[in-house]
Protein backbone atom coordinates (compact mmCIF):
# COMPACT_ATOMS: atom_id res chain seq x y z
CA UNK A 1 0.00 0.00 0.00
CA UNK A 2 2.75 2.53 0.82
CA UNK A 3 4.50 1.78 -2.53
CA UNK A 4 1.69 3.50 -4.46
CA UNK A 5 1.88 6.70 -2.93
CA UNK A 6 6.07 6.66 -3.06
CA UNK A 7 5.50 5.50 -7.01
CA UNK A 8 3.08 8.52 -7.47
CA UNK A 9 5.54 11.33 -5.77
CA UNK A 10 8.29 9.65 -8.02
CA UNK A 11 5.67 10.51 -11.08
CA UNK A 12 5.15 13.37 -10.08
CA UNK A 13 8.64 15.11 -9.73
CA UNK A 14 9.61 13.22 -12.87
CA UNK A 15 6.77 15.21 -14.64
CA UNK A 16 7.69 18.30 -12.94
CA UNK A 17 11.19 18.14 -13.67
CA UNK A 18 10.64 17.37 -17.52
CA UNK A 19 8.11 20.37 -17.73
CA UNK A 20 10.62 22.62 -16.11
CA UNK A 21 13.61 21.22 -19.09
CA UNK A 22 10.62 21.94 -21.52
CA UNK A 23 10.11 25.54 -20.70
CA UNK A 24 13.72 26.18 -20.64
CA UNK A 25 14.33 24.75 -24.09
CA UNK A 26 12.51 27.52 -25.27
CA UNK A 27 13.69 30.20 -23.31
CA UNK A 28 15.64 32.51 -25.60
CA UNK A 29 13.00 32.52 -27.90
CA UNK A 30 10.92 34.30 -25.73
CA UNK A 31 10.99 37.86 -24.18
CA UNK A 32 11.97 39.46 -21.28
CA UNK A 33 8.73 40.53 -19.24
CA UNK A 34 9.67 44.16 -18.90
CA UNK A 35 8.05 47.02 -20.93
CA UNK A 36 7.81 50.96 -20.00
CA UNK A 37 4.36 52.38 -19.32
CA UNK A 38 2.39 49.84 -20.85
CA UNK A 39 4.25 50.06 -24.52
CA UNK A 40 5.40 48.09 -26.51
CA UNK A 41 9.25 47.86 -27.06
CA UNK A 42 12.14 46.24 -29.55
CA UNK A 43 13.08 42.93 -28.17
CA UNK A 44 16.67 43.96 -27.73
CA UNK A 45 17.94 40.46 -27.78
CA UNK A 46 16.78 38.78 -30.75
CA UNK A 47 20.18 38.79 -32.09
CA UNK A 48 19.41 36.56 -35.09
CA UNK A 49 16.19 38.88 -36.33
CA UNK A 50 18.41 42.35 -35.90
CA UNK A 51 16.42 43.58 -39.43
CA UNK A 52 13.38 43.21 -38.01
CA UNK A 53 11.60 44.52 -34.98
CA UNK A 54 9.83 41.70 -32.41
CA UNK A 55 7.65 43.26 -29.28
CA UNK A 56 8.50 42.09 -25.94
CA UNK A 57 7.08 38.95 -24.32
CA UNK A 58 6.51 37.55 -27.54
CA UNK A 59 6.51 33.23 -28.13
CA UNK A 60 7.71 32.29 -31.15
CA UNK A 61 6.27 29.80 -33.16
CA UNK A 62 8.97 26.92 -34.26
CA UNK A 63 6.82 24.63 -35.94
CA UNK A 64 5.80 27.88 -38.09
CA UNK A 65 8.40 29.61 -38.57
CA UNK A 66 11.11 28.94 -41.06
CA UNK A 67 14.14 31.52 -41.98
CA UNK A 68 17.20 31.27 -44.14
CA UNK A 69 20.28 33.49 -43.68
CA UNK A 70 20.98 36.03 -41.72
CA UNK A 71 22.29 39.36 -44.20
CA UNK A 72 19.74 39.16 -45.86
CA UNK A 73 17.29 37.19 -44.32
CA UNK A 74 14.53 35.51 -46.26
CA UNK A 75 11.53 33.20 -44.50
CA UNK A 76 8.86 32.82 -42.15
CA UNK A 77 8.76 34.47 -38.62
CA UNK A 78 5.70 33.13 -36.90
CA UNK A 79 4.92 34.15 -33.17
CA UNK A 80 2.27 35.21 -31.07
CA UNK A 81 2.14 39.03 -28.95
CA UNK A 82 0.38 39.77 -25.85
CA UNK A 83 -1.10 42.64 -27.82
CA UNK A 84 -3.94 43.74 -29.09
CA UNK A 85 -3.81 43.37 -33.05
CA UNK A 86 -4.53 47.54 -32.82
CA UNK A 87 -1.60 48.07 -30.93
CA UNK A 88 0.44 45.28 -33.19
CA UNK A 89 -0.71 47.38 -36.15
CA UNK A 90 0.72 50.87 -34.78
CA UNK A 91 3.84 49.24 -33.48
CA UNK A 92 4.96 47.75 -37.10
CA UNK A 93 4.30 51.17 -38.47
CA UNK A 94 6.35 52.98 -36.20
CA UNK A 95 9.03 50.58 -35.50
CA UNK A 96 9.34 49.08 -39.45
CA UNK A 97 10.84 52.23 -40.71
CA UNK A 98 13.36 52.32 -37.69
CA UNK A 99 15.01 49.30 -39.29
CA UNK A 100 15.07 50.48 -43.02
CA UNK A 101 12.11 48.80 -44.64
CA UNK A 102 9.94 51.21 -46.37
CA UNK A 103 5.69 51.19 -46.60
CA UNK A 104 4.76 49.95 -49.42
CA UNK A 105 0.63 49.03 -48.51
CA UNK A 106 -1.21 48.68 -45.49
CA UNK A 107 -4.86 47.14 -44.96
CA UNK A 108 -5.98 47.73 -41.55
CA UNK A 109 -8.97 45.46 -40.99
CA UNK A 110 -10.58 42.30 -39.22
CA UNK A 111 -7.11 40.63 -40.47
CA UNK A 112 -4.52 43.41 -41.24
CA UNK A 113 -1.86 43.08 -43.78
CA UNK A 114 0.98 45.34 -43.61
CA UNK A 115 4.02 45.37 -46.73
CA UNK A 116 7.23 46.88 -46.51
CA UNK A 117 10.19 46.85 -48.80
CA UNK A 118 13.52 47.02 -48.23
CA UNK A 119 16.92 46.45 -50.72
CA UNK A 120 15.40 44.50 -52.75
CA UNK A 121 13.24 42.22 -50.45
CA UNK A 122 9.78 42.58 -49.27
CA UNK A 123 8.45 41.80 -46.07
CA UNK A 124 4.19 40.96 -45.47
CA UNK A 125 3.06 41.09 -42.00
CA UNK A 126 -0.30 39.57 -41.33
CA UNK A 127 -1.83 40.38 -38.22
CA UNK A 128 -4.93 37.95 -36.27
CA UNK A 129 -6.74 38.40 -32.68
CA UNK A 130 -6.80 36.04 -30.98
CA UNK A 131 -9.72 34.72 -28.74
CA UNK A 132 -7.22 35.92 -25.53
CA UNK A 133 -6.41 39.45 -26.97
CA UNK A 134 -3.53 38.19 -28.46
CA UNK A 135 -2.04 38.71 -31.75
CA UNK A 136 -0.43 35.82 -34.22
CA UNK A 137 2.11 37.81 -36.88
CA UNK A 138 2.70 35.72 -39.56
CA UNK A 139 5.91 37.90 -41.11
CA UNK A 140 7.06 36.76 -44.61
CA UNK A 141 10.42 38.20 -46.32
CA UNK A 142 11.14 37.22 -49.82
CA UNK A 143 12.77 38.62 -52.66
CA UNK A 144 11.03 41.53 -54.67
CA UNK A 145 10.01 40.41 -58.13
CA UNK A 146 11.51 42.71 -60.83
CA UNK A 147 8.29 44.92 -61.49
CA UNK A 148 8.24 45.81 -58.18
CA UNK A 149 12.06 46.36 -57.97
CA UNK A 150 11.80 48.61 -61.41
CA UNK A 151 8.99 50.54 -59.63
CA UNK A 152 5.66 48.89 -61.43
Amino acid sequence: MKKVPLILTAVLVAVSVGACNQENMYASYKAEDTFADGKIQTQPNFAQFSELPVPERSTMDLKRTMLFGNNPLVGRLTYTAPYSQSNMFDFYMQEMPKFGWREVTVIRSANSVLTFSKDKRIATIQLTSTSMNNTDVILDISFASEALRNGY
